[in-house]
């Protein structure tokens, strides 16, 4: 389809949205294709940007990360303090979390994308990812209905750095801790690429300069506009419950997950009123419009590669659920609205590229 005619239909819809179901559901999806058009015109993929450190020892990717979490953070934190209707993203401390995060990040190289990246590139017309965006929502649904027994394993109750310690000492740490992080990955390229002979990579390349700015910005106006931080999974699994609660294929109501009051409600009502399906859809359309009818170039997969990436896909969702997020919810979203899990998440999610990336090479992605 030729953008006219899409972006047509995308305002149709929005229009829709805006008479039929409310002026904030609207909003909220001209902030996802806002979302979807960055992050697929620019190619902000936060599991590239780990794989480009890995692999070639570039730094850009994860500055341009940094950066985004920096921004982020300023905008979002000091709206945190003064507006309490505002929440941040918090996930309690807990075994799942570790199990979690680490499988998360070894599935996502293997998938070649995690929540957010499945979604741009599903709507970029990429075969791979469009495959696994089914199967990740119904390995994210699995993960809830087994949330609760994860949690009895042991977990702490969440820490949010803003309503812990206020937000100018909560922004001073987390502004203090990114830029620990980007020294020690500045060190470690510069070592890295002396050693090997090689020219030392830039730490700022434009496209991931501007995709961190107008990242944040739509980040900080989902929050203003959804009272809740940007997230991504939650939507899948919702999606999946759905069809199971619908088909009765599951007694979904009887988890610990889905018997929560707002789980059970969103259960009930239409997908249109929840704030991280319609974020999604809007991601979906805004990857759409970029690639104009045109679908990306991907390398042709062989049987067993498609094997592997739809069993990556099905595990990358499950374990997003135990990790409370991906990138976006417990990474990004974790970080810049002062959450401790987000940053137990990180270490844990690169631990898990370095093995996934190892797969990934063994089996030819």
């Amino acid at each position: 389809m030729k953008r006219l005619p899409l972006a047509i239909l995308m305002a149709v819809f929005f229009g829709w949205l805006l008479w039929s179901v409310s002026v904030r559901q609207a909003a909220l999806f001209a902030v996802g294709i806002g979302l979807g058009a960055v992050l697929a015109g620019k190619r902000f993929g936060f599991t590239t940007g780990w794989r480009m450190l890995v692999e070639d020892k570039d730094p850009s990717g994860v500055f341009g990360q940094l950066l985004l979490l920096a921004l982020a953070a300023i905008l979002a934190m000091p709206l945190l303090g003064h507006f309490p209707e505002l929440t941040a993203a918090l996930g309690p401390p807990s075994v799942s979390l570790i199990v979690g995060a680490f499988v998360f990040g070894l599935c996502m190289q293997i998938a070649d994308g995690c929540g957010s990246g499945t979604l741009y590139k599903a709507g970029l017309g990429i075969p791979m990812n469009a495959a696994i965006l089914p199967v990740f929502a119904i390995g994210s649904f699995l993960g809830s209905l087994h949330l609760g027994w994860w949690l009895d394993l042991g977990r702490a109750q969440p820490v949010g750095l803003v309503s812990a310690w206020g937000w100018p000492t909560a922004l001073l740490a987390t502004l203090a801790g990114l830029a620990a992080v980007a020294a020690g990955v500045s060190a470690y390229c510069k070592r890295a690429n002396h050693r090997a002979g090689r020219e030392y990579k830039p730490l700022f390349v434009r496209k991931w300069v501007v995709g961190a700015v107008l990242l944040a910005v739509l980040a900080t106006l989902n929050l203003v506009i959804a009272g809740q931080p940007w997230g991504v999974v939650y939507g899948f699994g919702l999606w999946a419950a759905k069809v199971a609660n619908a088909t009765g294929a599951v007694d979904v109501g009887s988890s610990w997950f889905w018997s929560q009051p707002g789980n059970a409600l969103r259960l009930q009502e239409t997908v249109l009123l929840d704030v991280t399906s319609i974020t999604n859809i809007g991601i979906l359309a805004g990857a759409l419009w970029i690639s104009a009818g045109t679908p990306a170039s991907a390398k042709p997969l062989t049987g067993t590669q498609w094997a592997v990436a739809l069993v990556a896909g099905l595990v990358l969702g499950y374990s997003s659920r135990l990790a409370f997020g991906c990138n976006v919810g417990a990474m990004f979203s974790g970080i810049s609205t002062g959450s401790i899990h987000g940053w137990i998440w990180v270490p844990l999610a690169f631990a898990g590229t370095i093995f996934g990336l190892r797969i990934r090479r063994h089996f030819g992605f």
